[in-house]
């Protein structure tokens, strides 16, 4: 047992590139283990960690435990990593073996760490989702994975940038190219960028959904699509109109779907004839026809005799309709202006129209048939 022992120890004793095989032994070990550790934390995950998790009621705590696991797991062996070097006492000559294994491992914990948070992505887009749930616009739709290809590639610039500098180089040139390169890049996808502005400024404005009728400038339709570049809106012609978003975030939009009732703003001429009790009577009874009218909103509506026109003495009728839908709207203005021809019928008034009153001064004695004019202090109008 003893010469066992000894040939063992005269082994362990021997050296490898200046380190003894006892230390490579122990090195291994603590390899080893971090192994066994990282198994004993999966185990951990699944049998504790996930059923706990489970059994709130939130999902975000299944998907941070789930986005972690690995990374948490590996970060185990890359500890065991760096303790390993420590217990080989690598030399610093021919080459700094130790001072390169400390970069090494500085790198992969920033690996490791990329990676939860690359994972972790996920948690946020699960978070903006249930927002974008509650919107009725598709563009934060088409926004969701822009903004979660943005984030994972901001991870992996922030990894790569950190890893160049744990290696020992010098990040100011590099970052200073990286900016020369994107200022480059902007000029040449300015619009592209004004773009992608315009479409952040319609998410968080929301001046419209898809749907709507709305007039933008000399633009006027139906929303059909909220895209990430454009916005395609249907015109009453039935011809397609793409806008870049950039375009449609600085105009006026005035969103006509959202108004809660729709106008009827009608002007009735009635002749000259009409004597002052008909045109209070006229007045009187189309005011008591909209209050009774079942279409007609009762919060506000204006009846008034308002002008002595050219031709007409003019009878104002304003008021809202309950629905907005078109047809509807068209429906009840119909029936509105019928009633009104039905109460003026009913007073015996008529309803103008465009003429025009020739009068003459003097007596038949005064023309002249010679010539078939009238001489000149005559006056027509």
């Amino acid at each position: 047992m003893r010469e066992l022992y000894s040939t063992a120890e005269s082994i362990l004793r021997q050296t490898f590139l200046g380190i003894s095989l006892s230390r490579f032994a122990g090195a291994f070990l603590v390899l080893f283990l971090s192994f066994i550790l990282k198994k004993i934390l999966n185990h951990l995950f699944f049998k504790v960690v996930f059923p706990l998790a489970e059994k709130t009621r939130s999902r975000y705590d299944d998907l941070f435990f789930q986005a972690i696991r690995q990374p948490a797991e590996w970060l185990l062996v890359i500890i065991g990593f760096i303790v390993a070097i420590h217990v080989l006492r690598l030399p610093s000559q021919p080459m700094d073996l130790k001072g390169g294994a400390i970069s090494l491992f500085k790198v992969l914990v920033t690996f490791d760490l990329a990676w939860a948070l690359y994972n972790l992505v996920g948690l946020v887009e699960t978070f903006l989702e249930g927002w974008v749930r509650k919107t009725e616009s598709t563009l934060d739709d088409h926004l969701l994975p822009f903004v979660r290809k943005s984030i994972r590639a901001f991870v992996v610039f922030l990894a790569f940038i950190m890893t160049i500098q744990n290696l020992g180089y010098s990040i100011s040139g590099l970052l200073a190219s990286f900016g020369i390169g994107g200022l480059a890049v902007a000029l040449a996808a300015k619009d592209t960028l004004s773009n992608i502005f315009g479409s952040l400024m319609i998410l968080l404005d929301r001046p419209f959904h898809v749907g709507d009728w709305i007039k933008a400038g000399d633009l006027e339709g139906i929303v059909e699509e909220v895209g990430f570049r454009s916005t395609k809106i249907r015109t009453f012609e039935k011809t397609q109109i793409t806008v870049p978003n950039n375009v449609i975030a600085n105009l006026a939009v005035d969103n006509i779907s959202r108004r809660p009732n729709r106008r009827i703003n009608i002007t009735v001429g009635v002749t000259y004839e009409t004597k002052p009790k008909q045109m209070r009577q006229a007045v009187n009874q189309i005011r008591t026809m909209l209050r009774e009218h079942p279409a007609i909103d009762q919060d506000f509506f204006l009846v008034n005799f308002t002008d002595f026109g050219a031709s007409s003495l003019d009878i104002m009728v304003y008021c809202f309709t309950r629905s907005v839908v078109w047809g509807e709207y068209l429906e009840t203005r119909q029936d509105v202006s019928l009633r009104i021809m039905e109460i003026l019928d009913g007073l015996g008034l008529e309803i103008a129209f465009p003429s025009r009153s020739i009068y003459i001064r003097g007596g038949e004695d005064r023309f002249e048939p010679e010539t078939g004019q009238l001489p000149r202090e005559a006056e027509t109008n």
